[in-house]
């Protein structure tokens, strides 16, 4: 890589993320059902019918993947807790074995030199209260702060900082507007209600954890270039409504207590009765934010559809695996934005960037150069908006190993590791000698 350690300020953190469900393997430890488990099992959700009850097995080798972390020189480790592991009915009595196998880890990152970054939901809500209505229902807010205080509790004392939602876009229109991702439903009034549940879930618990004397409380967002298919106002108009959806609606309600009237225009009939009343809740101060960024989307207008009335698709740059745009520019746009005008003064870590990429496995190397140029040019990025003030903490990798992909099952691989699904082996790519050597680099 062109790029090292010594290219960013003292103390620039630099780690590698994963999350509970795309890599532990559900069916080890006394965890519960998820509404991922229900969802792979249904035909036609996930790519060859594969779900995570095995996943990559780190429930068993997590001492093997701290040791690769270790030695690629990151700082610090972005993990997830299961929240199925912890109560595998979602409410009740914590599972003993979940609850020691965070300890463990936790303990196992700090003998290694790493800083635990928790992030306490990355999708794997238990399918117990997904019956009751999962993040439809209000009472999810109250939920969640249980779930949290629960694992806090136990393992609260040693970690940098908590994370209370990642990537709430994907957890409620990805998944009740859309249908991708788990429950799988494809209603508006069902993604209205979950966008407001999932901040009002993040604030109860970013207020309820501070009482408690957490620190360091944010929450992870994803972030993806909206542009225009074409130079019309009609595209122009399209791309601003998914923008205010996608990159402004979860944000802007956090920092200023607003949701975009661009999103409104369509989602306020759907809304939950009272939503205003609760924006105090949803704006709780947090100390930091996580921006997740992959790729750009361009969209244009839909004359008659049903609202949002657009349609998108990438544009004609170089693609990764899954169709997504190489766009380093777009990230540049979305920190740039945040400094000056949706939170300006908040810190922010990058707490994913990464690539899928069609890895062969020759011998026991996997040679990835595309994957390592998409980490310069983004990294390039991140080093420029520093330079031109912006409060950027850190950089997590997306991620450690190959693991389940959510719908595309195993199929697709970001891994600086590639997992042998077979024999769960563990080969660490050229992008992961890469990036060890610009951060060892004297």
């Amino acid at each position: 890589m062109r790029l090292s350690r010594n290219d960013f300020p003292a103390g620039f953190l630099f780690g590698a993320a994963t999350s509970s469900y795309q890599i532990e393997g559900t069916r080890f430890g006394g965890t519960g059902t998820s509404h991922w488990d229900t969802f792979s099992a249904t035909p036609g959700n996930v790519l060859n019918g594969e779900n995570g009850a095995t996943a990559c097995d780190h429930f068993h080798r997590w001492e093997q993947d701290l040791d690769l972390i270790r030695d690629a020189g990151f700082d610090a480790y972005r993990f997830s807790t299961g929240w199925s592991r912890i109560l595998p009915e979602g409410r009740g009595t914590p599972n003993a074995e979940g609850l020691d196998f965070y300890d463990r880890l936790v303990d196992g990152m700090l003998a290694r030199g790493l800083k635990p970054f928790l992030t306490l939901y990355h999708w794997d809500l238990p399918s117990d209260l997904a019956m009751r209505g999962g993040w439809t229902n209000p009472d999810i807010a109250g939920w969640f702060t249980d779930y949290a205080r629960a694992i806090m509790g136990r393992i609260g004392d040693r970690i940098a900082t908590t994370a209370t939602i990642n990537e709430p876009w994907c957890v409620s229109w990805l998944s009740h507007f859309l249908g991708h991702h788990a429950p799988g439903l494809r209603d508006i009034r069902a993604a209205a209600h979950a966008m407001h549940h999932v901040l009002l879930a993040h604030g109860d618990t970013v207020a309820a954890l501070r009482a408690d004397g957490v620190k360091q409380l944010g929450l992870v967002t994803n972030f993806e270039y909206c542009g225009p298919m074409s130079d019309t106002p009609a595209d122009h108009a399209a791309a601003a409504r998914e923008d205010a959806i996608y990159n402004r609606w979860f944000v802007e309600g956090v920092s200023s207590g607003k949701y975009p009237d661009e999103a409104l225009a369509g989602l306020q009939q759907w809304m939950p009765k009272g939503w205003e009343q609760e924006m105090g809740r949803v704006s709780t101060p947090i100390d930091w934010l996580g921006v997740n960024y992959y790729t750009r989307r361009l969209y244009a207008d839909a004359p008659g559809a049903l609202w949002p009335a657009t349609t998108g698709g990438p544009g004609p740059l170089p693609k990764t695996s899954m169709d997504w745009e190489i766009y380093p520019e777009g990230l540049e746009f979305i920190l740039t934005r945040l400094a000056t005008k949706q939170a300006p003064g908040l810190p922010v870590y990058i707490t994913e960037n990464g690539m899928s990429w069609r890895d062969e496995l020759l011998g026991n190397r996997v040679e990835d150069p595309v994957r390592i140029g998409f980490m310069e040019r983004h990294l390039d990025v991140v080093k420029k908006r520093i330079a031109a003030g912006d409060d950027i903490r850190g950089f997590f990798y997306w991620s450690l190993l190959d693991n389940y992909e959510w719908a595309f099952g195993y199929d697709r691989r970001f891994g600086l590791i590639y997992v042998d699904m077979d024999t769960m082996e563990r080969h660490p790519k050229a992008s992961y000698h890469a990036i060890a050597a610009a951060l060892t680099a004297a």
